[in-house]
């Protein structure tokens, strides 16, 4: 066997060039398809090479519907039930009412209608979903995070102040990136960090927004940590905001 550095490709006597990951693959006899998803996909991809990993992170998919299509011995994909290809309909795929304006009329002014493996089981494994922002004059969608997803948005109407902040920079420092958005404008909010939607006019405002994930999840930042179920303990909250205790019961009861 001769490696060859250049490209990380091995030959073997007799046979054509191949990478370490076709190698590994062929010794190990593993099938890198659906089939090989759950327990024993888990399995495989923990003792996978470091330069392997990434590709067991999510099933390839070698279906086109196999985000609710059955596998032979499965009945979950991704907490969601499968289902037999000859069943699956157009209702799998669609959803409507985009075009009705969310409810604005709550604390914060704002209103997610969101389209995601709730509302279309197709999109299961496909790594998209999408929602409406509505905003009412002077509205907020406060601040959280997408654990699972990045987030592109486009204004359709209206002046939307929008932001997120780092993670940790090497200083210690976060980083608040910030920009004022007018109709047609875009803006991307990565994977997991703290960003926020503020409408600074004095009329309605209305976002669409696509998501990197199927169910990206969403975590309020106030709701979490003064809101939680049960409370987080307020000396805790005190000494983590440097905030008077009477502060912390304050905000706990309003949550």
């Amino acid at each position: 066997m001769a490696l060859l550095t250049t490209d990380r490709r091995v030959k073997r006597e007799g046979s054509h060039y191949r990478t370490p990951q076709a190698l590994w693959i062929s010794r190990r006899r593993v099938n890198p398809s659906p089939a090989s998803c759950g327990g024993a996909w888990r399995r495989r991809a923990a003792t996978a090479p470091q330069f392997l990993r990434a590709s067991y992170a999510v099933p390839r998919l070698f279906r086109d519907l196999f985000g609710i299509e059955c596998l032979s011995h499965a009945v979950f994909v991704n907490g969601k039930f499968c289902k037999d290809p000859k069943d699956v309909t157009e209702k799998d795929f669609f959803s409507s009412g985009l075009d009705i304006p969310g409810d604005t009329s709550g604390r914060v002014g704002s209103n997610v209608t969101a389209v995601n493996i709730e509302k279309i089981p197709g999109l299961n494994t496909l790594g998209i979903s999408f929602a409406r922002i509505d905003f009412a004059p002077y509205g907020l969608n406060p601040p959280h995070t997408h654990p699972r997803a990045t987030e592109i948005i486009v204004v359709v109407e209206g002046t939307l102040y929008v932001g997120f902040v780092t993670s940790n920079l090497a200083n210690g420092d976060n980083r608040l990136i910030t920009k004022a958005l007018k109709p047609g404008d875009v803006f991307v909010f990565p994977t997991g960090l703290i960003h926020f939607q503020f409408n600074v006019g004095k009329t309605k405002a209305l976002a669409f927004a696509g998501l990197s994930s199927q169910n990206p999840g969403v975590i309020t930042i106030a709701n979490a940590v003064f809101g939680s179920d049960p409370p987080i303990n307020p000396d805790v909250l005190a000494k983590a905001f440097q905030l008077d205790k009477k502060v912390v019961d304050y905000l706990q009861k309003a949550f």
